[in-house]
């Protein structure tokens, strides 16, 4: 059972002036937090946030989640400052190790990521408690840097929590080991999240603690519609574009390699050749579509939903892929369903 907490995630869409007037609407409505995602070339997270910490008064706001690659952890730290003065007590830092060949493209080599992160949480957590911070790391650096913040602004060490953006076993070891929070991916299933909430346990033995001693918000996409046909559209549009993009993710949900094999021929690879998308979607079956996503009309996703909220700790962080934002806002609204259950059915397992 959910513990009541719901969170919704953007991703790249809708426009930002919408994005502000859901999270005042989410406010109104009791909503735990709004992540705002930064992803591919679409939009900056930062600008964004520092928009809806300035408009709302007591949601809490998140990157869901930005790179450890792109901002070195010294900006990393002064940006968050800078949004905790907006909003004091509210930011989470949701940090995640990029992916390639968008990084590469970049000129960015994610050379030992696992080791990256680690530095990088470290220097940007002495940082935000605003120690005067000497680290020669491997892939982290800084010599006696501490943040000066804004004039006049009172020098006590900055509240943020950080969460990691982790997929792979390597990576949610080390959140659980070393992070506040766990921001488990979308497109996952639930036989994916089992295994995940296995290796981020092992993690945080390491450190004394358990899995479920995290916050975990998890993300869920969904395509809702009165219209169940024209959700499940959506959604299978938007799954096989992920399964081009990134199958390793798919992999490990139980995806069969056959099909993404299939999926990247019949896209042309990625970025996908024009019509890639239309050619592949015949492809994927609905089981999977099903597997990954919250699909269908408002019942059928609240229940969808409810299937991912196994322990206390784990709260869905939406993230729509329809238009209807707003519509979707109000069908979660967790002033409409206070105990969090969400209905109970589970989503089908991957087919292949």
């Amino acid at each position: 059972m959910s513990s009541g907490r719901v969170g919704m995630c953007f991703l790249d869409r809708p426009d930002p002036r919408r994005q502000v007037a859901l999270a005042l609407r989410m406010e109104e409505l009791g909503y735990d937090s709004v992540w705002v995602c930064e992803t591919r070339t679409a939009r900056d997270a930062i600008s964004i946030l520092g928009a809806i910490a300035y408009a709302t008064h007591t949601i809490k706001l998140g990157t869901g989640v930005v790179n450890s690659w792109t901002r070195p952890a010294s900006l990393m730290a002064l940006t968050f400052a800078t949004l905790d003065e907006l909003a004091p007590d509210r930011m989470l830092l949701g940090i995640g190790a990029y992916w390639d060949p968008l990084a590469w493209k970049q000129g960015i080599d994610r050379r030992r990521p696992i080791k990256q992160m680690r530095e990088y949480i470290e220097v940007t957590r002495r940082l935000l408690a605003l120690e005067t911070v000497t680290y020669e790391g491997e892939m982290v650096a800084v010599r006696d840097l501490r943040l000066d913040l804004g004039h006049g602004v009172d020098r006590t060490p900055k509240r943020v929590p950080i969460y990691v953006g982790a997929t792979g076993p390597q990576m949610l070891a080390l959140s659980g080991e070393l992070a506040d929070g766990v921001m488990l991916n979308g497109f996952t299933s639930l036989t994916y999240l089992a295994d995940a909430l296995e290796r981020i346990d092992r993690g945080a033995r390491r450190s004394g603690r358990r899995a479920d001693d995290l916050d975990l918000p998890q993300t869920i996409v969904i395509a809702m519609d009165k219209d169940e046909e024209k959700a499940l559209e959506v959604a299978t549009r938007m799954t096989t574009m992920y399964l081009g993009q990134q199958p390793h993710i798919a992999l490990a949900s139980g995806v069969d390699q056959d099909l993404l094999d299939r999926v990247r021929q019949a896209m042309g690879g990625w970025p996908p050749r024009d019509g890639g998308i239309e050619a592949a979607m015949p492809l994927v079956p609905v089981a999977v579509v099903r597997s990954l996503t919250a699909a269908g009309t408002p019942d059928q996703c609240l229940e969808q939903v409810a299937a991912y909220s196994v322990r206390p700790n784990i709260y869905p962080a939406l993230l729509p892929i329809t238009e209807n934002y707003e519509e979707i806002v109000e069908v979660f609204s967790p002033r409409r369903d206070p105990g969090g259950s969400f209905g109970g059915a589970t989503p089908a397992s991957p087919g292949s």
